[in-house]
């Protein structure tokens, strides 16, 4: 490996390590921040929420920012943003200054996230993309543990006031930012990207499988943790204890996840997940005891990792010009499952929760039949492979 790939994984490694400790400390304290301080109900909750997944579904635009900023230095914006907007939350306990401060750090997660995955994309050999991305999901888990211990320490154990506990992580974050600023060179792009939107007939079937991993992902993230609450009565600091082990799983796991699926390909690593969910939402509508939820929960969160499979696929098949333009794309096919999916199965959970979790096992059917069109070697000029090739190489 040359000099230069080594400073661009370090580099990658870097800001996978530096995201979770703005992020995850604004989502481990909103909820009683805005109770305690800014004394939130359901319809201003309801508001931020929505609020904060804007940026995501409008992740298209950052192709028109690459006209005017590398990709590179648009990352370390983006990061600086999202740490920036979780160093002021604390100061403006109010509800339009959590909606302010809510979009400053939404935008900034949002584009890290879209250009994070372009860079990854391009700057990894196809042959070590999967296992070096399961490395960087454990890179993440790590300081997510790392953020949820030390919030707890700061609350709990030193009783600081959380404006002090916003400013302490969003601060470590810049930090980092600044760190990388004089540490790393600008990298000479390998590839030059479309500086406009890419949508192509022949990458379908991962807009498909991306909108499918978006619509699963709200049913886990909405639903699997409210029922860990309504169902079971989980406190609050239960649901926190699942979260930690959720991270302490992928910080072990992510990495030997991801050279697994560089081995096996993505065609059965995705095979694997979406019979395993189907088993585990099916699971979630029958389930009724405490503790086997709480493995479900855990199970279901590790089938995350998975996902590498979905990219590394787009990885072999695009071109390499459209991976910035592409990643805006899917981070918005992604979060149309978010804004519209949540609203649409909270009335389904009305009549019955259940339903919600058997249209969960369905979406993972769906994934599973889509991910049978996965070729086993699949290049440029060779994305899909038809059902009915497939029902007849297996016949």
């Amino acid at each position: 490996m040359t000099q230069d790939q080594k400073q661009r994984e370090h580099f990658l490694l870097l800001i996978a390590f530096a995201m979770p400790i703005a992020f995850s400390s604004w989502m481990a304290l909103l909820n009683n921040f805005t109770i305690e301080a800014a004394s939130f109900t359901g319809r201003e909750i309801g508001i931020l929420q929505s609020l904060r997944e804007v940026p995501g579904f409008l992740a298209f635009t950052a192709v028109f920012v690459l006209l005017f900023l590398k990709e590179q230095r648009f990352a370390v914006i983006s990061l600086f943003t999202l740490g920036f907007g979780v160093f002021l939350t604390g100061f403006f306990p109010s509800a339009m200054g959590l909606y302010i401060t809510t979009i400053i750090m939404s935008i900034g997660f949002h584009y890290f996230e879209t250009i994070n995955q372009s860079l990854t994309l391009q700057w990894l050999p196809k042959e070590r993309a999967a296992e070096f991305m399961g490395k960087a999901l454990s890179v993440k888990a790590f300081a997510a543990v790392f953020t949820f211990g030390g919030v707890w320490l700061t609350i709990d154990y030193f009783h600081i006031d959380y404006k002090w506990v916003y400013a302490i992580f969003g601060g470590l974050t810049l930090g980092l930012v600044i760190y990388m600023i004089f540490k790393y060179p600008l990298f000479e792009a390998k590839t030059p990207q479309q500086k406009k939107l890419v949508f192509k007939q022949r990458y379908w079937l991962f807009y498909l499988l991306t909108f499918l991993s978006g619509a699963r992902r709200q049913i886990f993230v909405v639903f699997a943790a409210f029922m860990m609450v309504q169902k079971f009565g989980y406190s609050a600091g239960q649901v926190a204890l699942l979260l930690l082990i959720n991270h302490f799983f992928n910080m072990l796991f992510a990495k030997k996840i991801g050279a697994w699926i560089g081995r096996v390909g993505e065609k059965r690593a995705l095979t694997i997940e979406y019979v395993g969910l189907i088993f585990v939402f099916v699971s979630y509508a029958l389930v009724q005891n405490a503790w086997i939820g709480a493995a479900l929960y855990v199970i279901d969160h590790l089938f995350f990792a998975f996902a590498i499979a979905i990219k590394t696929y787009f990885q072999k098949v695009a071109d390499p010009a459209d991976m910035a333009s592409t990643a805006g794309v899917s981070f918005t096919i992604n979060h149309i499952a978010a804004v519209v999916l949540p609203a649409i199965l909270g009335l389904v959970w009305l009549k019955s929760p259940e339903l919600v979790f058997y249209i969960g096992a369905g979406f993972a059917f769906m994934s599973l039949v889509c991910s049978q069109m996965i070729p086993r070697h699949p290049e440029s000029g060779n994305e899909t492979v038809s059902l009915f090739a497939f029902a007849k190489a297996r016949a």
